[in-house]
């Protein structure tokens, strides 16, 4: 449509080819016209568009398309013909405006496609603030809780479908839980949520030759990605989200501006070989990893998956993209014994997340004895050099500094 015909549709007037103007599609129920299209109709006289507003959810057709004098038209537009005749019944909406607000979403509760009923409440959550993440993640179990029949608008129901999956651990449970819990508050009904805790277990721990392996082992772009995950100790998604901006090379920096999971924005220091792969990166957008996370993932388990048999080492199979964080926090927590510090690089909020590297540290190193590598130095620019190389000052004897640096 030019812009002619758009100021002939708003001001009511006749086209260039005599016939009347189309009046603006708007919504019989709450006279919004933010809509979606719903699909196609099939009649008599020929296909009608459907519609289903977004601001209420209601399903209606397009009554320019429709012959009035047809049984369709009398059928689907019956509330619709308030658009043609410029009126509403009050009385009517008023009615289902209560029954909503008691509870009774009977609109919502007509629509059978899954996507739509997840499109609306992923809109629902956007418009209440919630983050995009926390959007798709919750769209995503609402799909998954329709995909095993559940009846949402039944708590009882879901209950019952819940407790039944038996693959599903509690925490994933609790997950589910909380999705739906967020689609009544959508919905403005209530039930007794179940008590389901999470089970906090002990992550895997991988060695650091296992982790090298696994970086050399990998393409440039998963390598790149993977160095600025055992550097950093940073959440995949919080890496996922760096943009070329928030490197800073001349200070050897990288800044976390993007936290999840209530994770609190820090810098983090950078080594010059991660700055030296990522200088080798094509810049195609802001962010570093512009590509989509989910075929990212693929692609790692895919490599991972031909490594591990190349090496005949079945422990790589279990390296996923947070074992880099808990090698991390586990690492820093046993070279430094200061939980604080912990805390402060992987970005917790509360101490309680940062104590499970300390029962970590007392599992994997009581009775193991450090081997170190050492290393000595006379001047000022070998010494330069082995700090930048991760060792660390031990004594000084006969001018002689000696560094240390844990195998």
């Amino acid at each position: 449509m030019n812009a002619y015909s758009k100021r002939v549709q708003k001001s009511g007037k006749s086209d260039v080819s005599g016939r009347p103007a189309q009046p603006p599609i708007k919504c019989p129920e709450c006279n919004s016209s933010n809509k979606w299209k719903d699909g196609i109709r099939y009649t008599n006289t020929g296909q009608i568009q459907r519609y289903i507003c977004r601001d209420c959810a209601y399903r209606f057709s397009d009554p320019n398309h429709m012959d009035k004098n047809s049984e369709a038209y009398n059928v689907e537009c019956r509330v619709c013909v308030t658009l043609t005749e410029g009126t509403k019944n009050l009385a009517e909406v008023e009615n289902r405006t209560e029954n909503r607000l008691a509870g009774a979403t009977k609109q919502l509760q007509k629509i059978t496609n899954t996507e739509t009923i997840v499109t609306i409440f992923k809109d629902w959550m956007q418009r209440q603030g919630y983050k995009t993440t926390t959007c798709n993640a919750y769209a995503k179990r609402i799909k998954i809780l329709l995909r095993k029949q559940a009846k949402l608008w039944n708590p009882e129901n879901v209950k019952g479908i819940i407790a039944e999956q038996k693959t599903w651990g509690t925490g994933f449970k609790k997950c589910i839980v909380n999705a739906y819990e967020c689609f009544l508050e959508m919905e403005e009904l209530t039930w007794k949520k179940p008590r389901y805790k999470h089970e906090q277990k002990i992550p895997f721990v991988p060695l650091e030759q296992e982790i090298n392996q696994l970086i050399a082992g990998c393409g440039k772009k998963m390598a790149v990605f993977l160095q600025g995950l055992k550097e950093t100790g940073a959440d995949p998604g919080e890496l996922w989200g760096v943009e070329w901006k928030d490197v800073d090379i001349a200070r050897r920096v990288v800044t976390i501006n993007h936290p999840v999971k209530g994770h609190n924005p820090r810098t983090l220091p950078i080594s010059k070989e991660w700055i030296a792969m990522l200088e080798r990166l094509p810049v195609t957008s802001e962010r570093i990893f512009a590509t989509n996370y989910h075929s990212h993932y693929e692609n790692f388990r895919n490599q991972r998956k031909r490594l591990a048999a190349k090496i005949g080492n079945p422990r790589i199979l279990q390296i996923k993209f947070t074992s880099f964080r808990h090698w991390k926090g586990t690492m820093e927590y046993h070279l430094t014994k200061d939980i604080l510090h912990v805390k402060t690089l992987l970005g917790h909020k509360c101490v309680k997340n940062t104590e499970i590297y300390v029962s970590i540290d007392q599992q994997l190193f009581t009775g193991f004895n450090d081997q170190f590598i050492s290393k000595v130095a006379k001047t000022i620019e070998e010494d330069r050099e082995l700090i930048e190389a991760g060792f660390e000052f031990v004594t000084e004897r006969d001018r002689i500094k000696i560094y240390r640096k844990r195998k």
